[in-house]
């Protein structure tokens, strides 16, 4: 393992906390500007599903990142088959990958789908009765929750079943990111 993944584990949580608090502001910002834009419920519950979904992918990522294993993508970056190195580098950062796809991003999803849940709620029970308003908060909440824990599961499974796959994807990804803008991931990563 690296020095700099042991070096300091909380300055890189106090980093880490920083960047999602500064992540959670802008998402919950521009998800609420959009829902307070649209009238419409079920746009409403399409963005609550794609901010699900969301959390689900990285979920699955950050899974598919600390099962998978590298060997699988020497061959293919050999072969210089694009999206193989990043493969690697996926695998050899599993930990900063798991932790910002599960933790940062999956931890994000959830409290946005809460909010916007809310939102859908309350628009719901505009002018009800307060028992109706406990009602469809309870049902939205059991709602949320059923989405994100079935389909966290699934995704775990896949991420499981699938980690060379899954990571490869990832890779392929990140290789088209990597050429479009110039940056690259991970460009120091050590193997874990």
């Amino acid at each position: 393992m690296g020095k700099n993944n042991n070096r300091n584990p909380l300055n890189r949580s106090l980093l880490v906390g920083a960047f999602t608090f500064i992540l959670a502001i802008i998402a919950s910002f521009a998800s609420q500007y959009i829902l307070e834009k649209i009238t419409s419920l079920i746009l409403a519950f399409i963005i609550l599903g794609i901010i699900i979904l969301i959390g689900i992918i990285f979920d699955t990522i950050g899974v598919a990142a600390t099962v998978a294993s590298d060997k699988p993508f020497h061959a293919k970056a050999a072969k210089r088959i694009p999206g193989a190195r990043q493969a690697i580098r996926v695998v050899n950062n599993a930990g900063s990958v798991a932790s910002f796809a599960n933790d940062v991003v999956g931890d994000i999803s959830g409290t946005l789908s809460g909010a916007v849940g809310a939102v859908i709620v309350l628009r719901l029970v505009v002018e009800r009765t307060s028992s109706t308003q406990v009602l469809a908060g309870t049902i939205m909440t059991a709602f949320i929750a059923a989405l994100i824990v079935g389909g966290k599961s699934f995704g775990k499974h896949i991420a499981i079943e699938k980690a060379d796959d899954v990571v490869f994807y990832v890779g392929r990804l990140l290789a088209w990111w990597e050429r479009i803008f110039d940056v690259e991931f991970f460009a120091n990563g050590k193997r874990r």
